[in-house]
């Protein structure tokens, strides 16, 4: 498991406009030991990520106002954020979507619904790198 591997707790960052996905995750992400902050849109995430920086970033590509592109582009454009990895999480599955996601930032994109066990391994890999 992802948390007996490493002698502190990661701390995720999940950004999605859907309460029941960002329990799924949270739960699935905790359960493993990882630390979980929510953001429930892009203008949140920014303003949360001024305080703090987490080591792995989630992202909904599909919200209301700042969509999960954007703002990808606006956290890499932060120097204390590019080495952040973003996964996009998402529903949109066209190859323009995925291109899309990866020219904003991302290092990986995952379409939902999302499996809970990729996941943590696509994590585990991004987090070793």
């Amino acid at each position: 498991m992802l948390a007996e591997t490493h002698s502190c707790r990661e701390l995720v960052l999940v950004v999605d406009d859907s309460p029941d996905t960002l329990g799924l995750l949270t739960d699935a992400l905790e359960e493993v030991g990882l630390t979980v902050l929510v953001s429930p849109s892009g203008e949140h995430a920014l303003r949360l990520l001024e305080r703090i920086t987490p080591d792995v970033i989630l992202m909904d590509a599909v919200m209301p106002g700042l969509d999960g592109f954007e703002t990808c582009r606006q956290l890499k454009a932060r120097h204390q954020l590019y080495q952040v990895p973003v996964i996009f999480m998402t529903g949109l599955s066209a190859t323009d979507d995925i291109v899309r996601g990866f020219d904003a930032g991302g290092v990986d994109y995952l379409t939902k619904p999302i499996n809970p066990k990729e996941m943590i391994t696509r994590m585990r890999v991004h987090l070793a790198n």
